[in-house]
C-alpha cells in the first residue's frame, strides 16, 4: 500500500523543476522569480485545504472496514460539496489574497506582474484541484493508493508537456506553463472520475436525493467538526514552515540558500515516509471499522518507517555533502553547510515518528488530538527560537524546528496511551 504513493510523491517535485526550467531558458530572473512566488501563492491557499483529503481518508477506512459502501458514498458526497464551496470561496477573495500576500513578500515590480499572471490563469484550476484532494483521500480510505498513484503520475506528466508545449512551442511563455497546470489538473480530475466510475460502479455520487440527505446538518457534523480541526492545524504548520523560511531569510542570502537545501533534502525524505502514513490512514481506519485493535497495525507501520528513518539517516551521514554539492556550486554556500549537516542526518529518526502517527492519529478521526499536537508543536517551535535565538543565533532556527517534532512525537505518544482503540 505504501509503495504506489512513495512513486507518486517522487514525480511531485519534477514539475517545480520542469516550471522553473522552461521558464529559466526562456525568460530573465524577474520571470523565474514571478513563478517561484506564484507557486508560493498557490501553496499558502491550498495547504489550508489538505483536510480534504485527511477528513475524507479516515472516516472512509472506518466505513470501508465496517462495510458500510453507502456511509462511503454519503463521505463522498459531502467532501465533494465542501470542495466546491471551498473553490466558490477561493474564488470570491482571490484579487484581496494576492494582493495581500505581494504586499507584505519582498519582491521586484517585475517579479509580482509575473506572479500575477501566473496566478490568475491557474487559479481556474480551483475546482479541479481541491475535488482531486477530495478523491485521493477517499480512494486511500477505501485501501486504493494506486487510483491516487495513476492520478499524481497522469497530472505530473501532462503538466510537463502541456506546460512545455505551450511555453516553448506555442509561444506563450509563463502563461504558457500556468495553462499547462490547468490541463493537467482536469485531466487528473477526468480520470478520478473514470476510476470512481469504473472501478467503484456502486458508489456514483450524482442523486439528488442522496445529495440532499447527505448534507443535513446531523449527518455533516462529523466531517465538519473533524475538518475544522484538521484546518486549525493546518493553520499550526503554516506557522513552523512559512516561520522557518521567514526567519532564514533574515541571517542572510547564504544563510536561506543553506536552509532551502537542507529543507528540500528533507521534503525528499518525507515523500518516502508519506508513503507509510498514508498505508496507516487506510489501515488503521479499516480496523476501527472491523472493531478491531490495532496495537499490531500501529506496530507494523513503526516498524516499517523506522527502517526508513534509519536508511535515510545513513544516506544523508554518508552522502549528506554530496547532496548539496548537486544543488548548488556557490562556493559560499559550500563552505557553510557543513555546520548544518548534524540536523540533516538526525532528522529522518525523529520526523519519520512524528509523520507516522499523524498517520494512525487520521486514520482513527482523533482530529482533536491532532489538532491539539500542532498547536503544541507551533508553540515549541516559537518559544525554542525566541530562547535561543540569543545565545545560537540561525542555529536557534533548527533548534526549534526540531523542537516542534519533538513535541508533536511526545503529546501524540502520551495521549496514545490513553486511547482505548
Amino acid at each position: 500500500m505504501a509503495i504506489p504513493s512513495i512513486l507518486a510523491n517522487i514525480t511531485i517535485p519534477l514539475v517545480g523543476i520542469v516550471d522553473t526550467a522552461i521558464v529559466g531558458h526562456l525568460s530573465d530572473a524577474s520571470a523565474i522569480g514571478g513563478i517561484a512566488i506564484g507557486t508560493m501563492l498557490f501553496d499558502l491557499l491550498y495547504w489550508n485545504f489538505g483536510f480534504l483529503r485527511i477528513g475524507t481518508s479516515g472516516l472512509t477506512a472506518q466505513a470501508y472496514g465496517a462495510g458500510r459502501q453507502d456511509e462511503c458514498r454519503k463521505i463522498l458526497t459531502q467532501s465533494l460539496t465542501i470542495a466546491l464551496a471551498a473553490t466558490l470561496l477561493i474564488w470570491a477573495i482571490q484579487w484581496l489574497f494576492v494582493t495581500a500576500v505581494l504586499a507584505v513578500v519582498p519582491c521586484s515590480a517585475e517579479a509580482a506582474s509575473v506572479a500575477r499572471e501566473y496566478f490568475f490563469v491557474r487559479i481556474w484550476a480551483a475546482p479541479a484541484t481541491l475535488t482531486l484532494f477530495t478523491f485521493k483521500g477517499w480512494f486511500i480510505g477505501n485501501q486504493d493508493t494506486k487510483s491516487p498513484m495513476a492520478v499524481d503520475i497522469l497530472v505530473n506528466v501532462v503538466n510537463m508537456i502541456a506546460s512545455y508545449g505551450l511555453a516553448v512551442n506555442a509561444g506563450y511563455g509563463v502563461v504558457g506553463v500556468a495553462y499547462g497546470t490547468l490541463i493537467a489538473q482536469y485531466s487528473g480530475l477526468f480520470l478520478a472520475l473514470g476510476i470512481l466510475f469504473f472501478r467503484y460502479p456502486a458508489i456514483p455520487v450524482f442523486r439528488y436525493h442522496e445529495w440532499k440527505a447527505a448534507m443535513r446538518w446531523n449527518e455533516i457534523r462529523r466531517m465538519m467538526s473533524l475538518n475544522g480541526n484538521l484546518f486549525i492545524r493546518s493553520l499550526c504548520f503554516m506557522v513552523v514552515y512559512v516561520g522557518f523560511t521567514s526567519i532564514a531569510s533574515k541571517y542572510g542570502d547564504t544563510e536561506l540558500a543553506v536552509s532551502s537545501i537542507l529543507m528540500k533534502l528533507f521534503m525528499f525524505f518525507s515523500f518516502f515516509v508519506d508513503g507509510f502514513a498514508y498505508a496507516g490512514e487506510a489501515l488503521v481506519g479499516k480496523a476501527i471499522g472491523e472493531q478491531k485493535r490495532v496495537g499490531g497495525v500501529v506496530r507494523l507501520l513503526f516498524n516499517w518507517s523506522i527502517g526508513v528513518g534509519l536508511l535515510f539517516t545513513v544516506l544523508y551521514a554518508v552522502f549528506g555533502s554530496a547532496m548539496i554539492g548537486t544543488m548548488t556550486t556557490d562556493t559560499q554556500v559550500l563552505s557553510v553547510a557543513p555546520r548544518y549537516i548534524g540536523w540533516l542526518i538526525a532528522m529522518p529518526i525523529i520526523s519519520t515518528l512524528a509523520f507516522m502517527w499523524d498517520g494512525v492519529y487520521v486514520g482513527a478521526t482523533e482530529g482533536v488530538h491532532i489538532r491539539n499536537s500542532m498547536i503544541w508543536a507551533a508553540g515549541a517551535f516559537v518559544l525554542s527560537y525566541v530562547a535561543f535565538r540569543g545565545l545560537w543565533g540561525i542555529q536557534a532556527l533548527y533548534i526549534a524546528y526540531f523542537a516542534h517534532l519533538i513535541a508533536r512525537v511526545v503529546y501524540l505518544t502520551v495521549i496514545w496511551k490513553r486511547l482505548v482503540i
